[in-house]
């Protein structure tokens, strides 16, 4: 970059004094000032963008290096599975050949063959989880905490004056 001392500032300064003149020399200072201003800003912002790029092909360069790397360890995985799945269906085969003590390839499928018994899910009991809720707490939200009929709800619902309104003959 350019360097200016003082004494070279002064000499400028001087000369722009001479050739301007007093009179306009500030207005002149202003200008010049503002378009250095607006100067600056530009480069900054360029760089700015320059430096933005260079990081956002950085990012993609890292995407596609994860990519591929996790592509490469999805088909290990995948052909660990298909190896394991073959060496499985292998001696599964061989046992099946076998048929130790006789009856176990005809029911290998069924799974009462081991002594298994089918699996049952647990009984939720939803009554019982209700009822150890608080009665505040279920009021609080808003919880019914008995069937009601609609024209009972209704009724309970109904404003006061709508009541005697009604009650009356027209």
């Amino acid at each position: 970059m350019i360097d200016f001392g003082f004494d070279k500032l002064a000499l400028i300064g001087a000369v722009a004094l001479i050739v301007i003149g007093p009179e306009r020399l500030p207005r002149v200072a202003r200008t010049v000032g503002h378009l250095i201003g607006k100067a600056q800003r530009y480069v900054s912002d360029v760089k700015a963008e320059v430096s933005r790029s260079i990081e956002l092909e950085e990012l993609k360069k890292m995407k596609t290096e994860m990519e591929t790397a996790a592509r490469d360890v999805g088909q290990a995985v995948q052909q660990e599975v298909d190896g394991a799945n073959q060496a499985f269906a292998q001696t599964w085969s061989d046992l099946g050949d076998n048929s130790i003590g006789g009856d176990l390839g005809s029911h290998a499928y069924e799974g009462n063959s081991f002594g298994a018994t089918a699996y049952k899910r647990p009984k939720k009991n939803w009554r019982l989880k209700r009822g150890a809720t608080p009665q505040w707490y279920k009021q609080q939200l808003g919880v019914r905490r008995h069937a009601q009929s609609g024209a009972a709800r209704v009724a309970r619902y109904r404003p006061a004056g709508a009541a005697l309104r009604r009650s009356t003959p027209p």
